[in-house]
Parts: structure tokens; sequence; C-alpha cells
């Protein structure tokens, strides 16, 4: 049974670092609540969430009701999640404007460790299982090579974009962020966000209005997404474990390719404070790299990044017991 402190306190963290892995494209928050060893515990919440809650509150009391569906640990990482999106993501999207090669070096290693920690975990590699890494990779690394459309604004496209997104945001090695970026719906999400704060900050209820109408149609295609796709990924874990953890490898395999450190830019576009940014990149070599590669500290933090997860793990194992 979890403590209120440190055990609440450590799932707290891990939200923080799921929801700043979350806005940034090319990262997954799947990914993290993977290698943080949360993942099947997130799957398994999720799909206890339901009306259910306030017959069984009525039938049994709330503090019943709330362990049956785990709330604990289902606000402390949502908890996590808010403030890293909050505070966090403003720190990581600025360090990957002014550093972006040491960033998704560090995003790099993480990556790879989980692919190793995570492969370990299935016991079995009859033919259907390869082929399942096999798909998993070759879907993951298409994701990461395909040309982002142009921005649609329509209220039923942010439905299908928050849907969409979510469903990929708790996939490992999927990066919903990027979806978004693909779908051509990121900008207009975070600019949605912005305009939410400028329009408290200014106490303009009209703009506020629009803006929740916007946020709250992204939020119901996210909430449908995340609790029909939940159960997928439940009935697949429990049936077909194995299977499930080799498509989740090779999802993570093939993301490789977009937290390559090095790219070089193909194409760029103006984001939503008017600045430009990579829109459409080719991973490369370092000595092809145009400019200082950072060669030696890149691999230093692809190290740091791989260690992290050790320390992860040994910090699990001995919360746990």
């Amino acid at each position: 049974m979890r403590k209120l402190f440190p055990d609440y306190f450590l799932i707290t963290l891990k939200g923080i670092a799921m929801g700043a892995a979350d806005v940034v494209p090319g990262v997954s928050g799947g990914t993290i609540a993977f290698i943080s060893g949360i993942y099947q515990e997130l799957i398994d919440t999720i799909n206890k969430v339901d009306f259910s809650f306030f017959s069984s509150c009525k039938e049994h009391g709330f503090k019943i009701a709330w362990q049956q569906i785990n709330g604990s640990f289902l606000v402390a990482l949502l908890t996590g999640i808010a403030l890293s999106v909050l505070s966090l993501s403003k720190i990581i999207t600025h360090l990957l404007a002014t550093q972006p090669i040491l960033v998704w070096s560090f995003f790099f290693g993480l990556v790879v460790a989980s692919i190793y920690f995570i492969g370990k975990q299935i016991t079995s590699f009859k033919l259907p299982i390869i082929l399942s890494f096999v798909i998993g990779t070759i879907v993951s690394y298409y994701i990461t090579i395909a040309t982002p459309v142009s921005t649609p604004e329509s209220y039923f496209y942010l439905f299908l974009s928050g849907f969409i997104a979510i469903i990929a945001m708790i996939l490992p090695g999927v990066s919903g962020a990027f979806i978004l970026l693909l779908m051509g719906s990121y900008a207009v999400v975070i600019g949605t966000i912005n305009q939410f704060r400028e329009a408290i900050i200014t106490l303009n209820w009209v703009a506020l209005w629009q803006v929740i109408l916007k946020l709250g149609t992204f939020a119901l295609g996210a909430l449908l997404g995340l609790k029909l796709f939940s159960k997928v990924l439940h009935w697949m874990f429990d049936n077909y474990r194995n299977l499930t953890l080799a498509l989740l490898t090779g999802f993570m395999l093939g993301s490789l390719n977009k937290v390559w450190p090095w790219k070089k830019v193909l194409q760029i576009r103006i984001d939503s404070h008017g600045n430009e940014v990579p829109f459409l990149e080719r991973s490369i070599l370092p000595h092809y790299y145009e400019g200082d590669n950072l060669l030696i500290s890149a691999i230093l933090l692809m190290v740091i990044g791989f260690l992290t997860i050790f320390s992860i793990e040994k910090i699990a194992v001995k919360f746990s017991k």
C-alpha cells in the first residue's frame, strides 16, 4: 500500500517529467511513463474511471469508490503533468530553442535505455511477436518522416486532433505533440493556450469564451480517445502481453529518428509567437552538421540520459518495498 510521502510525491515527479515530454514534438509522455514503471498502472487506472464511480460512491461510500479507481495515483500524476505544462515546459522549450543538440541528446539516451529495459520484459520471441516489433518500428519511423499539413481551425478538426493526439501521448515512442504538428493543429492548440492566459490577465470575457470553446472541444476529443484507447491497451496487456510489449518497443525504436540530435532543416514554420522554427528536418551524421556539433557534450548527455533510467529503477524498487 502506498504512503502519502514519498510514494505519491514520486508519482508527481513522474507526472512532471511526462508533462514536460508531452509538450515537445518528438518526445512521448508515454515513454516517460513506461521507463518510470507506471505505464500499465496508468492504463489500468484510466480504464477503471467511468460513471460507475458515482453509483459506487452511493453504495459503498466515497473512500471505497476512490480506492477502486486508484484516485490518489491519478490526482498525483495529473498534478505533476499540470505543474509541468504550466512551468517546466517553458524551460524545456527555451532550451530546445537555444541548446537543441544537448537536449535531444539527453532524450536520445532516455529512449535508448527505455528500449533496453522494456525489451527485457518480453519473454517470448515467436514470429507474431517479432512481426509486432517490426510493424511498430516501421509505423513509428514513418510518423517521424511524415510531412506536416497546413493548420486547420474548425471545431471538428480540433476534436479529431484531441482524439488522435491523446492516443499518441499514451503510446511510448509516439509523440502526441508531434502528431498535432503533423495534423497542423500544434500551433492552434499552443496559440489557444496562450490566448487563454492573456484573456484571463486582461479580463477579456469575449475572447475567454471563444478560447474555452476551442480548448473544450479539444479536451472532449482527448477524453474520448483516452477512455476508448485505454480499454484497448488494457485488453492487449491482459491477453497479449508479449505482443503488446514488442509493439511498444518497436514504437520507441522507430522514434529514435525524431530525437536524433543532429538535424538538417529542410523547411521552417512560424510558431504561435511569430518566431521561425524548424518545420521539416532530416537526421544527419554529426560531422555533416553545419556549425559546432558539440559531439563530446552530446555523447556525455546521452550517457547521463541512459544512466538516469538506472536511478529511476533503483528509486522505484526501493519505494516499492
